[in-house]
């Protein structure tokens, strides 16, 4: 099989080998040939529900020759099941003129994945503002990927943290910016230093990001299964309900997302000892994440607008509690929108094309809607999300 060829369109949407792509990814996915509890292959079962990345990579230790042979069975596993990795650089995302032990590692990972079927982005270095790295040495490792390697982009994602003064400069250094953030857990809110301290923090940091990114490369947005927050010793074990899960799916995909990853499935002190034997939080999986990726997932039939461009149609909400974006595809409008807080009600949209008769509400089977003047109305409780697929 021949390396792939990734690149990101004026839309700012991932394209692999000439097809459009939603990276739906999880750090760190399950073992390259580990099982779920029924004992199929857990890539599989990832892919299977509509998954499209993997973030791999090292993980608490540097590059070695170790490293790279399990990164060999990732990317391997990835192209299997149709699958592409997301490739955690960690020291090597950060290049001094005097590190030459570096960067020959850096080279030598590089030309080792640059042809590989299962390679899809460079993921440098991580949270780079928080820590206060210095761009050159970021800007450097850009350099040298790029002398190697033309076709793979470079993602830097930063923490909950920073201005747009100081987030912006490591832009030169990524063709993809976003940030991680966590919002559940005991007391809420812990992961981030704003006022808002509930889940709908999701949607502000997106926003914030898509700042950063000022139109001129992709946002992926990092979400939580389980974090640091929820699994010292010190701290009370919390992970998100589907309906919180859902929820940061859609409000970071209306706040402008173009890929979304899922952190914490490997970490042990969030698992029960039947997953433990497995690797991965399976159960979780199960009750929650799988149901959410296949909403938004490959196979899903709201996989299309994922892909497309915002819509120029005019469409009004009442509320200023409720965001949402509009994506066409052909002639179907969907709707996506979600309710950030605040108390039940009925809200109307406005501004829809003349002709829209109504449509489906999508993953609330048999609910439908009809569109009047182009306008109609809905309810929505406090951090309630409904997906509208409308007939022009």
């Amino acid at each position: 099989m021949a390396g792939t060829n990734v690149s990101i369109n004026a839309d700012q949407v991932l394209v692999i080998d000439g097809r459009k792509v939603f990276p739906i990814g999880f750090t760190m996915p399950p073992p390259p040939e580990g099982k779920t509890p029924s004992g199929k292959n857990g890539i599989k079962e990832l892919s299977d529900a509509g998954a499209t990345f993997l973030r791999t990579g090292v993980m608490g230790g540097p590059w070695n020759d170790a490293a790279i042979g399990k990164e060999k069975a990732y990317q391997d596993a990835a192209a299997r099941y149709g699958m592409h990795c997301w490739v955690f650089l960690r020291e090597l995302g950060s290049i001094e003129e005097n590190a030459p032990g570096r960067e020959a590692m850096l080279r030598k990972v590089v030309t080792t994945f640059r042809d590989h079927p299962g390679m899809g982005v460079w993921k440098g270095e991580d949270e780079p503002e928080w820590g206060r790295k210095p761009v050159p040495p970021l800007v450097r490792a850009r350099q040298i990927i790029r002398e190697l390697d033309t076709n793979h982009p470079i993602a830097v994602t930063h923490a909950p943290r920073g201005t747009l003064e100081r987030l912006r400069p490591y832009n030169a250094s990524a063709d993809i910016t976003g940030a991680d953030i966590y919002p559940i857990g005991y007391p809420p809110g812990g992961h981030s230093l704003e006022t808002n301290k509930e889940i709908s923090m999701v949607g502000d940091y997106t926003r914030r990001m898509m700042e950063v990114a000022d139109g001129k490369m992709p946002v992926w947005m990092i979400l939580q299964i389980a974090w640091s927050g929820v699994i010292k010793t010190n701290k009370t074990l919390r992970i998100p309900t589907f309906p919180e899960e859902r929820f940061m799916v859609y409000q970071a995909i209306i706040n402008g997302a173009r890929g979304l990853m899922f952190f914490g499935g490997h970490l042990p002190q969030a698992m029960n000892d039947r997953d433990k034997a497995h690797g991965w939080n399976w159960t979780f999986w199960d009750r929650v994440l799988r149901p959410v990726i296949e909403e938004i997932g490959a196979k899903s039939p709201l996989y299309p607008a994922l892909l497309a461009p915002d819509s120029t149609i005019p469409v009004k909400c009442n509320s200023a509690d409720v965001e949402f974006c509009v994506r066409e595809v052909g002639s179907e409008i969907f709707l996506l929108a979600c309710k950030r807080g605040g108390g039940t009600r009925q809200v109307e949209f406005s501004g829809l094309p003349r002709n829209t008769t109504g449509g489906k509400m999508l993953f609330e089977s048999p609910r439908r809607v009809m569109v009047s003047n182009g306008r109609f109305g809905d309810w929505f409780a406090p951090y309630e999300v409904h997906v509208y697929q409308l007939q022009k």
